[in-house]
């Protein structure tokens, strides 16, 4: 066979590669009535109707094949009144073959096998897929749509340009900020939804930190609080969820300032090994048998949530930028220990702006991210003692102080 007709060759296998792939999922439904060789032939007329279309100068002879190919199952379906499925998601794969089949000959084989194993995972995980969406409450939907509108109504509509005297508030970037703390809130709520409560102590901290330290500290100091034999428990998943915020962090670095990420990473460090080493202390200490009470979360996306993050983010921004050009960077210190009684976050974000904007050096940048986690740990200590009482702050302070040393000790071999 001549070169040439060689590599005409190749995308039709491909096209095959890809039917089979699909149809091999289909085989497997009793109700479905396409399955092998059925969308290996659409595949197959999908690459066909393209190139024919290329080589005749007509386009529509390959929407004409798309038509047909779905008359046909249609049809077929039609016919067929015995069976309770009425077979809508078959047709569909039908026709996302046909059309996967089309894109192979126009030199898209990568993104076409991509979107087939996609499609063949969507088929098979159907049980799954069902269960989850019938287990979604109310709050799950309100969430998932408001990130939606955060992430691809607000987002791309707002300017991707600096304003201000100091050139330090960017609409985009702020925005940015606040869509990428909601994703990351609303995986740990997800997560705290699908498997936390199940399995236990462990997870509950990890998710709930991921979620919110803040609002994790706040419930866990309750419950330690209104049951003193549950303080081990409360504590272990107090000091784990703050725990998580130093990982947090270190992804946050490592996403927006990657010039950051080695010193940030002996900062935060040294953090993590106290604080492994006191979460291995206090889950030997504690009680297998004791059950974690449920962690009630709110709305991790809230629109009202999301727009205060946003204003608190830029303040800071703005704070940290005049006061640094004010009086150098003492000001971005204290704002740094103001802000980060409450939101370490903020500060974060803020000063990673403004090392990428050349406003900030290395170490006054880890500086501040620094007396803003430890104003943090003694803002938490404080809600846990206060809120939880004596028998919790005994196992908590002294872990927090522990993170505290090890992110000072981090610090000075910077």
């Amino acid at each position: 066979m001549p070169t040439d007709q060689l590599a005409t060759l190749y995308p039709f296998l491909t096209s095959l590669a890809i039917g089979l792939l699909i149809g091999l999922e289909r085989e497997r439904s009793p109700a479905a009535r396409a399955g092998l060789r059925t969308f290996s032939l659409v595949a197959l007329a999908g690459t066909l109707g393209a190139l024919l279309s290329e080589k005749t100068g007509a386009p529509w002879m390959l929407g004409a094949g798309l038509i047909i190919m779905g008359g046909m199952m249609v049809a077929t379906y039609f016919k067929a009144t015995e069976s309770e499925d009425p077979g809508t998601t078959t047709v569909a794969a039908v026709v996302v073959c046909y059309t996967l089949g089309a894109m192979v000959w126009y030199d898209m084989e990568q993104l076409a096998v991509t979107l087939a194993i996609l499609t063949t995972a969507l088929l098979y995980f159907k049980p799954e897929l069902r269960g989850v969406s019938r287990n979604l409450t109310r709050l799950d939907l309100v969430s998932i749509l408001q990130f939606a509108v955060l992430s691809f109504v607000i987002l791309p509509i707002l300017p991707n340009q600096d304003y201000g005297p100091y050139k330090a508030l960017n609409p985009y970037q702020i925005w940015w900020m606040v869509v990428l703390i909601s994703g990351l809130s609303l995986a740990g709520y997800a997560a705290l939804r699908i498997a936390g409560q199940r399995h236990g102590t462990l997870l509950t901290g990890l998710f709930g930190g991921i979620a919110s330290s803040t609002a994790t500290t706040l419930a866990f100091s309750r419950h330690g609080r209104n049951s003193p034999q549950l303080a081990g428990m409360a504590a272990l998943v107090i000091l784990l969820a703050n725990w998580v915020v130093l990982i947090r962090l270190s992804v946050l670095v490592a996403l927006l300032a990657p010039g950051l990420l080695r010193p940030m990473l002996t900062l935060f460090g040294g953090g993590a090994l106290a604080g492994l080493i006191v979460l291995y202390l206090a889950w030997r200490r504690l009680d297998k048998q004791s059950n974690a009470p449920t962690l009630e979360m709110n709305n991790p996306t809230e629109i009202r949530a999301a727009l205060s993050f946003g204003l608190l983010y830029a303040v800071v921004l703005f704070a940290a930028a005049w006061l640094s050009d004010l009086v150098g960077s003492q000001g971005v210190y204290a704002v740094a220990l103001v802000s980060g009684l409450t939101d370490v976050d903020a500060i974060t974000l803020s000063s990673l702006r403004l090392f990428n904007l050349g406003n900030l050096r290395i170490d006054q940048t880890a500086n501040a991210i620094l007396l803003a986690v430890l104003a943090n740990i003694a803002f938490k200590s404080g809600l846990a003692a206060v809120i939880g009482g004596k028998a919790l702050a005994r196992h908590v302070l002294p872990g927090m102080a522990a993170v505290a040393g090890g992110l000072v000790l981090g610090w000075l071999l910077i």
